[in-house]
């Protein structure tokens, strides 16, 4: 996978992108991340991204005529995905993840100060992505974010196949409590079925304990999953439970 970067700020992603899970994704050559300077695509002295909203306002706006020509510079005759990062797009979760995985090449763009030129979102991006409901100074961090997720994603980034579905979301619900040694430390011990051996046993507990997770945490969740009829009177003993 190649994944390739826009951004008036490219200094921020050589710490991110230099260590942990992504930093072996790419020493194993299982994506490559490209970082473009916008400014790099300008055609006047100045290098000039943005300019003053029409109509009056607060803020500049990030002219179309960078994003064009980057965007067209690196794609070339090719159909690749162009992601705005934006509080406006549509909100970023695990499903998203695992579908940008599948993905080839994917070109990002990191929205900044007021937004960009509306010729943008309408001629030359094919999706929209917010990370959540709050605002950030620019889609950098966002870019991180989605980063991050997507290479989780890819076959051989993790130090075990098993990993990115145990996580929470993977599985539409949130992950189980986790135990390691000491069996026990200041005086709280580990759960004993942890301890017996017994798989099946340990495997019901901790698809429980996820279903009680996301019943207290997240219960809008659960509304996604197909449960088993078993689990839907669990989690009903559990709700009628917690209300006493």
């Amino acid at each position: 996978m190649r994944i390739d970067i826009l951004t008036l700020f490219p200094n921020m992603f050589s710490g991110p992108f230099d260590e942990s899970i992504i930093k072996r994704a790419i020493d194993r050559q299982l994506v490559s991340i490209v970082i473009h300077n916008l400014r790099d695509y300008t055609s006047d002295r100045h290098r000039i991204v943005d300019d003053s909203p029409y109509g009056g306002g607060p803020g500049m706006v990030l002219k179309p005529e960078p994003l064009f020509a980057a965007v067209e510079a690196i794609r070339g005759e090719a159909q690749i995905p162009v992601i705005l990062l934006t509080p406006q797009g549509r909100l970023f979760d695990q499903r998203a993840a695992e579908e940008l995985a599948t993905y080839d090449q994917m070109i990002l763009i990191c929205g900044h100060y007021e937004g960009v030129d509306e010729r943008v979102r309408e001629h030359l991006v094919s999706d929209e992505i917010s990370i959540g409901d709050y605002v950030l100074s620019g889609g950098e961090l966002a870019a991180m974010v989605v980063v991050d997720a997507v290479v989780r994603q890819l076959p051989g980034a993790l130090g075990s196949e098993a990993s990115a579905g145990e996580d929470s979301h993977a599985s539409g619900l949130l992950e189980y409590p986790q135990y390691t040694r000491p069996q026990v430390f200041r005086g709280w011990g580990v759960p004993e079925v942890l301890l017996s051996g017994n798989h099946a046993k340990i495997a019901r507990w901790r698809r429980e304990q996820s279903l009680l997770r996301t019943l207290r945490r997240r219960p809008d969740l659960l509304e996604r999953i197909n449960l088993t009829d078993k689990e839907k009177r669990f989690l009903e003993k559990e709700a009628a439970a917690g209300s006493r």
